[in-house]
């Protein structure tokens, strides 16, 4: 995968859209009849040749980013609706013009030795992620980060932004200042690192967080390199949780009752994009030819073994803006080879559908939908690639191509990111004078109304005329022992927050 996409993956955490909050509750639920004590045993996908300590650099391991998560504090992490819940800020409220930014952080927030966090050591850390991760991974310049007394960060942007909070999910992890060796992983989070070996940790409860101590006295880390050594380990009994572990082993799992499948909605997003500005696919019959053509239902229970829901052409779905007003697509053979027909297709030559395997499915998504589209008329060749081949040769270049995200942001981070004229990531050249005039109303909203109605609209041409086809949303399934309790059901990396997580008996 290319870096800064892999940048901008990982800056899509968690669920929704941000509305115009000024203060925000911590999103817990109580935790009822919960047990404090005992070692969760967790493990999580990695490679040794990818492991990393440094929580502003790539963190391509999931165990690298489980353990970074646990460790050191975000400024604000996932949450449901509202979608972004506090951490180490725990406020925040923009100016009027939604450009300046003010964080306010937790009373009493300090670091794993004791010493204090102050507003120095988080502006210290942005800039430093700035510098790191660049611009995808911290969308606010190095100068435009500054303190505001001692425990108040403003970050300004040179346009209204009220996603920007969104953007600080689960990235902003904050160092003490001056920090140059990440070995001793001295953060702000709910548990310590106890110790750490290639790519494996043990974390200990950190009983003087700021926020309400985690009930587990320790989590064990194990990384593995292979869904299948991960799914055997849990069903073998080594370890207690296995995260985002996949639909075969989530079927296994069902069968036995000493465990439980997690199932995460509205995770994994693999649909298709299709070049609009040229080429074969730049006459919208087309394109809605062909989101008429593919049988959803089919390609859930094929691609996903029924752990998804059928989507609607529109990325976002985890939005709580989400417009479910919008009629669901549904396959209609006629009506597509009339589109075609109308559209002057030519359906006597064989077109590229080029795939590579990144998301689990998403090559076998690629056979599925080329088996389907015959029946329209489309004779498409499925040419998969490898990932670095992928990004170098096809992405944002070729006419047909497949893509993967993680679903959980809100609708109007996908538009801005990936479809306004001006996106640099623009995957189906996308270019619509009132797409980018609804964009930039809602990026500058002013009222919770104002953003709900910029942002269906965004919904509305995307679903009419984008270049997205969002055949369905796949399930994260996370596979546990039935005594590991309050897990997260969140989609995307909000499975990391497992601070709330406990051991019955």
């Amino acid at each position: 995968m290319g870096l800064n996409r892999r940048q901008l993956l990982q800056s899509s955490l968690g669920v929704g859209a941000v509305l115009l909050v000024a203060a925000c509750s911590d999103g817990a639920e109580a935790p009822g009849p919960a047990r404090r004590g005992g070692t969760l045993r967790v493990g999580a996908l990695g490679t040794s040749a990818r492991i990393e300590r440094d929580p502003h650099a790539n963190l391509s391991n999931d165990s690298d980013f489980l353990i970074t998560s646990l460790v050191y504090d975000a400024l604000t992490v996932p949450g449901a609706d509202p979608n972004v819940a506090p951490r180490l800020a725990t406020r925040w409220e923009p100016d009027a013009d939604r450009r300046r930014w003010s964080f306010t952080l937790a009373d009493g927030a300090t670091f794993h030795d004791g010493t204090p966090v102050t507003s120095e050591d988080v502006v210290w850390s942005l800039r430093r992620l700035r510098t790191v991760g660049g611009a995808s991974k911290m969308p606010v310049a190095v100068e435009e980060i500054t303190t505001d007394g001692p425990n108040r960060v403003l970050l300004a942007v040179p346009e209204p932004n009220t996603q920007l909070p969104l953007l600080l999910r689960l990235m902003t992890f904050t160092v003490k200042k001056e920090t140059a060796d990440f070995t001793k992983a001295v953060g702000t989070g709910p548990f310590r690192l106890e110790s750490y070996q290639g790519g494996n940790a043990r974390l200990v409860r950190n009983d003087q967080w700021h926020g309400t101590p985690p009930l587990l006295d320790a989590i064990e880390v194990t990384m593995f390199e292979s869904v299948t050594a991960l799914g055997n380990a849990v069903l073998g009994g080594q370890i207690d949780l296995a995260s985002n572990v996949g639909a075969i082993a989530g079927r296994a799992a069902e069968r036995r009752g000493d465990l439980a499948v997690i199932r995460r909605a509205n995770d994994t997003m693999v649909g298709v994009a299709m070049r609009t500005s040229d080429g074969p696919f730049a006459d919208v019959r087309v394109r809605t030819a062909l989101r008429l053509g593919v049988d959803r239902k089919a390609l859930v229970n094929q691609v996903h073994s029924g752990y998804g829901t059928v989507a609607n052409d529109i990325l976002g779905t985890g939005d709580p803006v989400y417009d479910t007003s919008i009629a669901q697509r549904t396959r209609d053979v006629d009506r597509a080879k009339s589109l075609l027909r109308d559209a002057n297709f030519d359906t006597g030559r064989s077109y590229p559908l080029v795939t590579k395997a990144e998301a689990p499915g998403e090559v076998e998504s690629a056979k599925v939908i080329a088996t389907q589209l015959a029946e329209i008329g489309v004779r498409l060749g499925v040419v998969p690639q490898e990932p670095n081949a992928f990004y170098d040769q096809t992405w944002l270049k070729a006419p047909l191509y497949t893509v993967s995200w993680g679903t959980n942001d809100s609708t109007l981070f996908f538009a801005s990111k990936l479809m306004t004229n001006g996106s640099n990531r623009n995957e189906t050249d996308f270019k619509e004078a009132g797409f980018d005039a609804a964009t930039v109303k809602a990026l500058g909203a002013h009222t919770d109304s104002e953003y709900i109605a910029a942002s269906r609209d965004l919904q509305r041409i995307q679903y009419d005329r984008g270049g997205y086809l969002v055949w369905g949303m796949a399930d994260g399934i996370d596979i546990a022992t039935t005594r590991v309790r309050d897990l997260p059901t969140l989609g995307g990396f909000a499975r990391v927050q497992l601070e709330r997580a406990w051991l019955a008996e």
